[in-house]
């Protein structure tokens, strides 16, 4: 064991002294994320509280002006959202659409007129009231097509009311209906206790049929997107990870062309000890350049990256994971420049399969699984339960799927090298 600390520790210190590794794995990087920043006036922290969407503009026409439509307003008004949405009662119809089309906000909720009295009856009409002859009228959102995250917001927010609404009333009514016909309460007391009934039950599935979205013709510019960082951050550090692990393997054809592993070699260390040796080095590597960038990009632009134990985790299961793919391509190749080119192919091409460019959630599902041979993936899947407010414990599948990665890529490619004749031959 101490044979491989040492090992490793050369080989990190040579990586340390190297200006162009350390330009390459560190600076590069840091300036990469820096610029970054820059470009989307997260320097200085501009963004403090919160790497997510903050202060939505939206516009509020409550025609209703009953129960649910009063109830909604108190929703998008609350607490809870204070930070998420900026909220602004609007009195009629045609305001609202022309703030929204003067890019003020980022959409319009349109309440309309009788909407709590198309899905809960009155009492005088409850005996000749019956689901299949109500007609239920829709909330409507008036999008603003530049702020596509926005009103994706917005929608998610309304969409969760009306589920609750639409099962409060259909296990209200289930529950009320027979009780009228049967006598056991009087029709005068159905709209009170069935209304008391679907709150307390205000749970539901799906609620299409009580929303309409309307996208506004024309493009209007974003004012208020999801952070740029907090988006692209986790990817990047992660594409340079792979950089970092592939680059570093390359030592081991660096050495065996200069000789040095082959003089190595004659001494009472094993070849497997050379091997954990020099890939515990270039995993002690990319851990160093995860803390770096992470770090720096906390201190600089007030990214909340999520649990710190969660974060550490994340980085070690990670670069476990990427050292794996590093030693799988140094065994492949032959020579120093094929490892260079060919990590540098994997990084790219890990980098748009495994998320740091594009949401994988929005790729065909075939891709989504294809995602999955990649560190990239699992790490922001990680990185995205952490920023969502998670803990360590919630991110174990992420950490087992590039803990098994790691080890069994580590496994194959040690056994590559050692039945190849190129490990020890120049």
């Amino acid at each position: 064991m101490r044979r491989i600390l040492l090992i490793a520790l050369k080989d990190l210190l040579l990586i340390l002294r190297d200006r162009s590794m350390v330009l390459m794995i560190l600076i590069g990087p840091f300036l990469l994320t820096f610029g970054m920043g820059l470009i989307s006036g997260r320097m200085g922290g501009g963004v403090s509280q919160s790497s997510g969407p903050r202060d939505i503009p939206v516009a509020i026409v409550n025609q209703d002006g009953q129960m649910l439509g009063n109830a909604l307003v108190n929703v998008l008004s609350s607490p809870e959202l204070a930070v998420l949405l900026e909220p602004v009662l609007v009195p009629d119809v045609e305001t609202a659409k022309q703030q929204v089309e003067a890019d003020q906000v980022a959409a319009a909720i349109i309440v309309p007129t009788g909407f709590t009295q198309s899905l809960i009856p009155l009492a005088k009409e409850w005996q000749a009231w019956s689901p299949s002859s109500s007609s239920n009228l829709a909330i409507q959102i008036y999008a603003n097509p530049g702020r596509p995250n926005s009103v994706a917001i917005i929608e998610s927010i309304v969409r969760e009311f009306l589920f609750r609404v639409e099962k409060g009333r259909v296990l209200g009514l289930t529950a009320i209906t027979p009780l009228v016909t049967a006598g056991a309460i009087q029709s005068t007391q159905a709209e009170e206790i069935g209304r008391a009934l679907g709150e307390s039950l205000a749970r539901a599935n799906d609620a299409k049929d009580l929303m309409q979205v309307a996208i506004t013709e024309g493009g209007l510019t974003p004012s208020h997107e999801v952070d740029v960082m907090s988006s692209l951050a986790p990817g990047m550090a992660l594409l340079f990870l792979m950089f970092t692990a592939t680059y570093g393997a390359r030592s081991l054809l660096v050495e065996r062309r200069q000789q040095t592993l082959q003089r190595l070699m004659m001494t009472p260390t094993s070849p497997i000890q050379i091997l954990l040796g020099k890939g515990f080095g270039v995993y002690l590597s990319g851990v160093l350049q995860q803390l770096v960038l992470i770090g720096t990009s906390t201190w600089l632009f007030s990214l909340n990256w999520g649990d710190a134990l969660g974060v550490i985790a994340l980085i070690l299961c990670a670069a476990l994971a990427a050292v794996g793919w590093g030693l799988l391509v140094a065994a492949w190749a032959r020579t120093p420049a094929q490892v260079a080119s060919a990590g540098s192919a994997l990084m790219l091409l890990f980098g748009l399969l495994g998320g740091s460019f594009v949401d994988l959630s929005s790729m065909p599902s075939p891709v989504y699984v294809l995602s999955r041979v990649t560190p990239n993936a699992w790490g922001l899947d990680g990185y995205a339960i952490l920023a969502g407010g998670g803990s360590l414990s919630q991110i174990g599948q992420p950490l087992l799927a590039l803990i098994l990665m790691g080890v069994s890529l580590i496994v194959f490619a040690g056994v590559i090298l050692m039945h190849s004749r190129h490990f020890t031959q120049a």
